[in-house]
């Protein structure tokens, strides 16, 4: 058998071995060369990568504008940029649910998702579910059915509930159970959001009052 520093690419005249060690070599080198020192607390911080970018998303009927690096994700975008904070960063793993959005009609996490990939889409976040003073159908049956605790993934819930609903008007137990799969409750509501679910599919868009 040949040794593998002899055997060499088909017409290329690189060993593997030699290939590997070029590549490794490589991947030791930063891939955006030259960098920018920013101030951290009094303390100089070099960033490598490119800078900040314009930015255009359409938010609940409503356009916004912002300069962000293109790694921000969607969460970071509206939470940090444009004060909308409705949805939470909580795993920040895209596992939780409780960033959830809809995205064109999807719901999606957007804590996993980057918000340049969001220009020219239709964006809804909880915030924008409200009529004016009346609630939308599925946060009212969140009220009704005692569906929160700490409240901290119930912005989410309520928007995975609403994109569930949209696709699935008369849902039954079993596909709310399976449809709500990607939420997740660390105080265990899980039957009070059931609930509010079922009595959301029946009200239609006939909504509820503000309380207070």
């Amino acid at each position: 058998m040949q040794d593998d520093e002899n055997v060499k690419q088909k017409g290329s005249g690189v060993s593997r071995r030699t290939f590997l060690k070029a590549s490794g070599i490589s991947l030791s080198i930063p891939l955006v060369m030259g960098y920018k020192v920013v101030k951290v607390q009094g303390a100089e911080v070099k960033v490598y990568g490119p800078g900040k970018v314009p930015l255009n998303l359409s938010i609940n009927g409503k356009s916004y504008t912002a300069q962000v690096e293109p790694r921000v994700t969607l969460l970071e975008a509206l939470r940090n940029e444009l004060d909308i904070t409705g949805a939470k960063r909580v795993c920040d793993r895209g596992s939780c649910g409780a960033c959830t959005m809809i995205v064109d009609g999807r719901a999606i996490y957007s804590c996993s998702t980057l918000a340049i990939d969001a220009q020219g889409k239709s964006i809804t976040t909880v915030e924008g579910l409200m009529q004016g003073d009346t609630l939308h159908p599925v946060q009212q049956a969140f009220i009704d059915n005692d569906a929160q605790q700490c409240g901290f993934c119930t912005p989410g819930f309520v928007v995975a509930c609403k994109a569930f609903l949209d696709k699935n008007p008369n849902p039954t137990a079993e596909q709310i159970q399976k449809g709500l799969g990607g939420n997740t409750c660390r105080c265990g509501t899980y039957m009070g959001v059931r609930a509010a679910v079922a009595q959301a599919s029946q009200k239609g868009q006939k909504g509820g009052k503000r309380n207070g």
